[in-house]
């Protein structure tokens, strides 16, 4: 790693950095799609399918390739492909839609739908994010960073590493999965440590970790803001300390994905004497699809040589419901026809035998140029009870708004969509510690959502009646996740509760007999 840090320095590039650098989006991810026809054009999806008539059709016109494609290979939802294809995987059948047999099984959160979807991972979805996660780190020599910070511990919160063995696979944590795996020459500076790595009780692994804080010198942490924050509070209220660089003063960078890292920055800049750099990824069950390439950017490089060819839906009212599902009408683009500044459903086909699988996220190019991209929500995580079109984006946006704004921390949020009379109402719950006047915040929200969203305001006039707002210890959002066993750390509060998850949430609420402020 001391060697890595001079390379930084000198601007080192791996091969397939400079190949998507000096080549088009859509030649790339051609390539991409052709190599993944060709490994599977054996498998029972790949015959069921007929990928040796789709591989034919390369050699023809330009278009000819994804017409192919479309016409012969569904879209894929999770239950979708999991009922048609995934578990006979599971049940230990090879060669289903990826060559030979599925060793390991990530288990997702699951936001909506399945409480745990099994998302299939093989050996050359973990080499492709191995790749990946070396293309991020060389992309540190733009960052102001000493070379010795590369001799420093790497502190990664993740799942454990003793998987669960069930029949023909294991099973865990994508995070798991991977740590699991490390390269040797890793190993010394992973944190932490194979022993707490393999620890299963969540709350246990944070007290472990808590107790050799003082022996380690961490230079990056890697996870989850929430969890992490909650680990920094721990480590500081143990030692008696005023920030976590007193116990970590080479702490530099904080690589973090999985959800907006915006709403927790107040709150998490309170636990340090100095300014981190924060580097984002967009690393999925499903594979690692983006990372942020460059200092002082929202934005994340999408990956486009490495195991993943992508689909675009642009999504509006034409392709999607008002509950987020994809309507059978939907049209697809890919890589050369969309347009920047417009939102898109996120479809990928990857090296672990998802096919047209739509991954539920929401994407947005910030320039087709460089390929950069923002998320800016889920397919089902929005609001829209009368056409306010209230996206992921505004809510996080808002809420940082007012955080700024009202100098308080709010840790955790959500939204319930509710009825006023025969109109509608939206209800916030939010999580926060701090004193603050119920209805002011709810004004500010309000203010700064009209202000965002001109389909909102628009509403807020007419059939959007009501916004409602309820305050709660944070702690209340945790053991909320912990009751339907949402503890660890690839798990997040969602940002919009719906259906059975939002009467879910007030039965737990009346329950516990929390006292809503």
């Amino acid at each position: 790693m001391a060697i890595l840090g001079t390379l930084l320095k000198k601007g080192i590039m791996l091969r397939e950095s400079l190949e998507q650098l000096y080549t088009s989006p859509l030649d790339l991810q051609k390539q991409e799609l052709r190599n993944l026809l060709i490994q599977c054009q054996s498998t029972k999806f790949g015959m069921s399918h007929s990928f040796d008539s789709i591989l034919t059709s390369f050699k023809k016109g330009k278009n000819e390739f994804y017409k192919s494609f479309t016409e012969k290979v569904p879209i894929h939802d999770y239950d979708k492909i999991y009922q048609d294809w995934w578990h006979m995987a599971k049940e230990g059948e090879r060669d289903v839609c990826w060559p030979g047999k599925i060793k390991y099984f990530a288990l997702s959160s699951g936001t909506s739908g399945a409480s745990s979807k099994y998302i299939p991972i093989t050996r050359e979805m973990v080499k492709s994010i191995r790749k990946t996660s070396m293309r991020q780190i060389l992309t540190m020599g733009k960052y102001d960073l000493p070379a010795s910070l590369f001799s420093k511990g790497i502190l990664i919160l993740g799942g454990s590493t003793d998987l669960k063995k069930s029949g023909h696979y294991f099973e865990g944590d994508l995070s798991g999965i991977t740590a699991a795996q490390i390269p040797f020459w890793f190993q010394h500076f992973y944190k932490p440590g194979k022993r707490i790595a393999k620890t299963k009780d969540w709350n246990d692994k944070l007290e472990e970790i808590v107790k050799k804080a003082p022996d380690w010198d961490i230079g990056i942490i890697v996870g989850v803001p929430a969890w992490l924050q909650i680990l920094m509070e721990k480590i500081i209220e143990k030692y008696n300390l005023k920030t976590i660089h007193d116990i970590w003063p080479n702490l530099q960078i904080f690589v973090h994905g999985g959800v907006s890292f915006e709403p927790y920055k107040r709150g998490f800049e309170k636990l340090l004497s100095r300014p981190l750099n924060y580097m984002e990824t967009y690393l999925a069950s499903e594979g690692f699809i983006a990372f942020q390439a460059f200092p002082n950017r929202k934005s994340m490089r999408l990956v486009m040589n490495n195991g993943i060819f992508y689909e675009f839906i642009p999504f509006t009212d034409t392709n999607f419901d008002e509950d987020g599902k994809l309507k059978s009408e939907a049209k697809t683009v890919k890589i050369d026809e969309i347009e920047e500044n417009r939102e898109y459903a996120l479809l990928i086909t990857t090296n672990a035998g998802a096919w047209r699988y739509m991954i539920g996220d929401v994407i947005k190019f910030t320039s087709l140029e460089e390929g950069e991209i923002v998320i800016t929500g889920r397919t089902k995580l929005f609001m829209s009870l009368c056409g306010e079109h209230l996206s992921l984006d505004n809510m996080n946006k808002a809420i940082e708004l007012v955080e700024e704004e009202m100098k308080i921390d709010i840790r955790e949020f959500t939204l319930l969509g509710d009825r006023s009379d025969s109109l509608f109402a939206h209800h916030w719950y939010i999580g926060t510690d701090d004193e603050v006047e119920n209805y002011q915040l709810k004004e500010r929200i309000d203010h700064h959502l009209m202000r965002l969203n001109d389909d909102y305001k628009v509403e807020r006039s007419s059939a959007l009646r009501e916004v409602r707002l309820s305050v709660l210890p944070t702690e209340v959002f945790y053991k909320w996740m912990e009751s339907q066993g949402k503890v660890g750390s690839q798990n997040k509060f969602p940002r919009v509760l719906k259906k059975e998850k939002a009467q879910l949430w007030r039965n737990f609420l009346n329950e516990q007999n929390t006292e809503v402020s």
